[in-house]
């Protein structure tokens, strides 16, 4: 009886001289991604059946679940914005019922905050819109009165301004005639805005427990996935909130960076007398034009309507310049802006960005556009995840070398 113990004398592997007499095949070594962890191999026949059908029964199950699974995904977003700080606290020694307590009632206040300090400059700048608005109106019926003069001198008799009436008196008297039309849709938008308190107040519960339960989610998805080895950069959750991360940080500095460009462009026109309420109003409209721009596609619109009617009311000429300045604004934020900073933190191509926002426009309308690039950052850090940790086993018949 030798002095090596059985178990170790089996799993001594054979030698080279062994494996050509037994005729046995050279043991291959494991395929191991970059970091060095063994890859997961996907059956053949998964790939054949079973994935086809699971991502049938996701499109199934979206489809079906239509504006349930809109706010499970909004509310799902809002707790990974809010789940570093989170985490911040719970370093800190808070429980975590405490930390999200904390977390949320320091976004409002703030929120608060931010509102307090904007409230004095976008007051003063109200109160003197309003305390000029007389004078605009009058400005208005002068000019609406003369385009209707020029318009009868050239045959067209448009009927803008009744005689002896104002242009708002004359609009007063058209509204008033569609009263019923303008009470029927007042009650559709008044549902409209409670459905949509709904869904925020849900919205807001929902993203209360995802953060509760976050840590016991995160262990739920870890095991759902290939394991990774064991660092942070190569853990599944966390580059997920990492992805989130950069697209808020993102989208804020985007925001901010077309907000202050269109406040102190705003406030250049009205120093040159190009458009002279652009000064007085500047920071209303530079917060109007940032906060806008989170909305995908109308938000540039939206963003751009406020100065250009304002302008409107003054002269039809600085509103025409108000207008081209826009839209050259929307040009440096489509062409530089945009691909530069969305770029840099989604790590995504710009057509796969279009794409996302097109989709989810489709979809789900605005709701829909303003989430899915988060969705999309979360499918690519996925789409990479998996391509370290799993490959799919090969078609080729590995004896013939035939499919």
């Amino acid at each position: 009886m030798s002095g090596v113990p059985e178990s170790a004398a089996e799993a001594t592997p054979p030698s080279e001289e062994e494996r050509k007499l037994t005729g046995s095949p050279e043991a291959q070594p494991p395929d191991r991604s970059e970091i060095g962890q063994p890859r997961v191999v996907v059956p053949r026949w998964v790939q054949l059946v079973l994935l086809p059908i699971a991502l049938l029964a996701l499109w199934a199950l979206a489809k079906a679940a239509g504006k349930v699974l809109v706010i499970f995904i909004v509310a799902g977003v809002i707790a990974l914005i809010l789940n570093p700080a989170v985490a911040f606290l719970q370093r800190s020694r808070f429980p975590r019922g405490l930390a999200v307590l904390t977390v949320y009632l320091a976004f409002f206040l703030t929120l608060a905050g931010i509102g307090f300090l904007l409230a004095n400059p976008i007051s003063d700048q109200v109160r003197t819109f309003t305390n000029n608005l007389p004078h605009i109106v009058d400005e208005a019926n002068k000019k609406i009165a003369t385009f209707q003069g020029e318009l009868n001198q050239h045959g067209l008799h448009v009927e803008l301004v009744k005689q002896g009436k104002t242009a708002l008196q004359s609009i007063q008297d058209k509204v008033a005639k569609s009263a019923g039309k303008l009470a029927s849709f007042g009650g559709a938008l008044a549902t409209e805005a409670a459905n949509a308190i709904f869904d925020l107040i849900l919205v807001f519960v929902l993203s209360v427990y995802m953060l509760v339960y976050g840590e016991r989610i995160g262990a739920l998805v870890r095991r759902g996935m290939p394991p990774g080895d064991g660092t942070p950069a190569d853990d599944y959750p966390t580059l997920v909130q990492h992805a989130i991360s950069r697209y808020v940080g993102g989208q804020l500095l985007f925001s901010l960076i077309m907000g202050t460009t269109a406040g102190v462009s705003l406030y250049l026109f009205g120093v040159l007398g190009i458009f002279p309420d652009g000064s007085r109003y500047a920071v209303v409209f530079g917060i109007w034009v940032g906060f806008m721009e989170l909305i995908p596609y109308l938000g540039p619109i939206l963003g751009a309507l406020l100065p250009i009617l304002v302008a409107l009311f003054t002269d039809p000429i600085a509103a025409l310049w108000v207008a081209l300045l826009f839209v050259g604004l929307q040009q440096l934020e489509g062409h530089i802006v945009a691909p530069q900073i969305f770029g840099h933190t989604l790590r995504i191509n710009p057509l796969l960005v279009i794409f996302a926002l097109l989709l989810g426009l489709q979809l789900y309308g605005i709701v829909g556009a303003l989430v899915a690039l988060p969705i999309l950052s979360i499918l690519r850090e996925t789409a990479v995840y998996l391509s370290r940790h799993l490959t799919l086993e090969s078609w080729e018949n590995r004896r013939d070398g035939v499919l």
